[in-house]
């Protein structure tokens, strides 16, 4: 982003609706593409996700203006929104329910690691040849991993039905019973992670003009967050499977506030460091409870739609938010503008809490 805005000479308004086309296209995708799940199959929507990022994501780094540069990452979020909806019922599907925690986590080790690697291979590409250079040359491999992976799933589908059949159970007789405990549990779910998602968008750019950080070091560092994320989503699903869903999500919305809000406190160097690692701990580590609650409450001809809400919520949150932050970033600094999404994530805790305790605070 930093190489970005110098060469397009934005602000922190413009800047941030540059990072929020994509997040808000995506989150809005997801909608249709989890009703479409529902009803032609996980293993198309999964495959036009993966290879629709390649080819928007070669069209970015083509781009040769700020306006083509938003209409192609509005595509980018548009082919992509699929995969999330469609995912978690195969994966539901293959396990039993009281390990559900479990493989959701085990699944995210995946988009930790690609969201790990992807800033450090990004900054060093980006270092040699422009930030014109990954976007492009990443497209490539993305691009032959969905047609690779197509292939795999259509595999598995067949050696597995039977077993897969086996495995998962029919539906629990209380999931209509206990679906309205879904509003506020996705309420907090995705509040919680459009504000990290919104504030870790512009990280970058909060080290570079608070610290001077190199613009490409910058960039890297964004690593760290989702390196945490490589610990945290299966520690988080292993915690939901023992203690809770509604317990894990609570305790990682509660402490979210605080550590936004130490952004600005902490010095740069091991400070910034472990705040950034604690974000990630908080952003990666409620996702798969969430997951495994949401399929634990609603039938199973459903799930892949109201997950398309649940990721919807997360990512058109944060697309929303992301300009506005900028605005604020604009207007009053970074420091007063950390401590607004702190205290706006502590308030919303404390209303969906009352909602919630009591009431869904049992394993599911």
């Amino acid at each position: 982003m930093p190489l970005i805005r110098d060469e397009f000479a934005l602000d922190y308004t413009k800047s941030g609706l540059l990072l929020s086309v994509f997040t808000l296209s995506y989150g809005i995708s997801q909608l249709p593409a989890g009703w479409l799940a529902d009803r032609i199959g996980a293993r198309i929507l999964i495959t036009v996700a993966i290879c629709g990022v390649a080819l928007a994501g070669l069209l970015v780094g083509l781009s040769q203006t700020y306006t083509m540069m938003l209409g192609f990452l509005a595509l980018m979020g548009v082919l992509g929104g699929g995969y999330h909806p469609a995912s978690p019922p195969l994966i539901s599907a293959s396990v039993k329910p009281k390990n559900r925690g479990r493989a959701f986590g085990i699944h995210l080790i995946g988009g930790s690691s690609s969201f790990f690697l992807a800033p450090l291979i990004a900054a060093a590409i980006a270092v040699a040849l422009g930030w014109r250079a990954p976007f492009i040359i990443l497209a490539v491999p993305t691009f032959a991993f969905g047609i690779v992976f197509y292939v795999l799933l259509g595999r598995l589908a067949d050696k597995n039905k039977d077993k897969h059949r086996s495995i998962s159970p029919p539906d629990h007789p209380a999931i209509q019973q206990r679906s309205h405990r879904l509003v506020p549990f996705i309420i907090l779910a995705t509040f919680t992670a459009a504000v990290l998602i919104s504030t870790i968008l512009f990280i970058p750019l909060f080290l570079v003009d608070n610290f001077g950080v190199a613009k490409e070091a910058a960039a890297a560092f964004i690593a760290i967050i989702y390196f945490a994320g490589l610990l945290a989503s299966p520690l988080g699903g292993y915690l939901s499977d023992r203690f809770g869903r509604v317990s894990v999500l609570l305790a990682a919305s509660f402490i979210a506030g605080p550590v936004i809000y130490m952004l600005n406190i902490v010095p740069f160097g091991f400070g910034i460091g472990a705040i950034l690692f604690m974000i990630g701990v908080i952003l990666y580590t409620p996702q798969p409870a969430s997951e495994a609650y949401i399929v634990g409450h609603v039938s199973g001809h459903r799930r892949s739609s109201i997950l398309g809400i649940y990721f919807s919520g997360s990512m058109m949150g944060a697309g929303a938010i992301t300009p506005l932050l900028g605005y604020f970033i604009d207007h009053v600094g970074f420091s007063t503008s950390f401590t607004i999404a702190g205290v706006a994530l502590v308030v919303v805790s404390i209303i969906c809490s009352i909602w919630l305790w009591g009431k869904a605070a049992h394993r599911i």
